[in-house]
């Protein structure tokens, strides 16, 4: 594949993304430039601790329309400037996902333009193209948010190989019940690395799994009850006083797995460059050491900015622009996948050769 001839096309693309618990919508020229982009976080949930399915969909159903109304507005464009509609179709929610199917399908009917769905992974792997016109392949992204961690080789825009994932837990998942279990708002990520910087350093330690088997895997299941077994212990009197250590010895163990899994990867492939992706790309203990990791590799890495670190349609547009131009064409009858596979060239390296011990 000629990624520099690909390049120099730029279809202008609407992006629909309602996987979860973001409401977006955006216009994006190629897959470099973003032209308006609109994510509308649903408040909804903070109350109970977590999504709930039934409300984000309902939701969804509210402000997918004034959404895309937005993102056009702001990109100044007509439905006759737009050369093809992109649209998350797994994986996440399955009721949220149909929301934003069943728009994209309505406006491709009636507009004639081509519909294209995307991979929810996939965008998050575009998502370091569109701040970064020197960025491009080949380079490693560790995707991490609230439903995935993964690391991805990014051979060339489309071909990709899947180095790892997360055996339970995903890494956002972690640290927005730890931070709901500490007492803070959800969705609780960002507060949880405030409160842990805020935090004196300590030397509470938890532990860090180690996951057998090939690949560059993660759990964070064994993290998260050791946390939540060590809180139960506290006095409730005493909570109060030691709330940031416990931030702090959370994000440690959950950094350190990251950045452990994103070194073995390195070593791997010799990828000259390496980018973070998803919701928890935006913490800051996670940036230093990663930042720290390439300068000691002598490699680039990019991180890209919050708006485009959370669910985004901006992503989705971008490769969707990318899959019009190799001329990806989908049909009405397209549907919805909440456990949507990125496909990749499988994994080959043997047990023996892979790092790692016991959990």
């Amino acid at each position: 594949m000629d990624s520099d001839r690909l390049i120099s096309e730029t279809p202008v693309i609407l992006g629909i993304e309602t996987s979860c618990d973001e409401t977006a919508a955006a216009v994006v020229q190629g897959w470099r430039k973003i032209l308006g982009n609109v994510v509308v976080s649903q408040e909804i949930h903070a109350e109970w601790g977590g999504v709930v399915p039934e409300l984000a969909s309902r939701e969804h159903l509210k402000l997918t329309l004034p959404s895309i109304r937005q993102a056009m507005s702001t990109a100044g464009v007509a439905w006759k400037d737009l050369d093809g509609i992109a649209v998350t179709r797994g994986p996440g929610l399955i009721g949220a996902l149909l929301v934003g199917l069943s728009v994209a399908k309505a406006l491709s009917l009636g507009t004639g333009l081509p519909l294209i769905g995307v991979n929810h992974l996939e965008g998050h792997l575009f998502s370091l193209l569109l701040e970064d016109p020197e960025w491009s392949p080949p380079y490693l992204v560790l995707i991490a948010s609230g439903g995935h961690t993964e690391i991805h080789m990014v051979e060339d825009l489309g071909v990709y190989r899947r180095l790892g994932s997360t055996v339970d837990d995903a890494a956002g998942e972690a640290f927005d019940k730890i931070g709901v279990l500490l007492g803070l708002d959800y969705p609780a990520g960002s507060h949880l690395d405030s409160l842990a910087e805020s935090a004196e350093s300590g030397a509470l330690r938890f532990p860090v799994a180690q996951v057998d088997g090939p690949g560059h895997n993660f759990s964070f299941s064994g993290l998260k009850t050791a946390v939540m077994t060590h809180w139960r212990g506290i006095p409730e009197d005493e909570r109060a006083s030691q709330r940031g250590s416990v931030a702090q010895g959370f994000q440690r163990a959950a950094v350190q797995a990251l950045v452990e899994g994103m070194e073995a990867a390195l070593d791997e492939t010799g990828a000259p460059r390496f980018g973070v992706t998803g919701g928890v790309a935006s913490n800051r203990e996670l940036r230093r050491q990663l930042t720290e990791l390439a300068r000691r590799r002598g490699v680039d890495v990019a991180f890209p900015s919050p708006r485009l670190c959370t669910d985004n349609a901006a992503m989705i547009a971008a490769a969707g622009a990318f899959h019009l131009t190799n001329g990806q064409r989908d049909g009405l009858d397209m549907d919805a996948d909440s456990s949507l596979r990125l496909p990749s060239q499988s994994f080959t390296a043997s047990i023996e050769d892979t790092p790692g011990g016991k959990a």
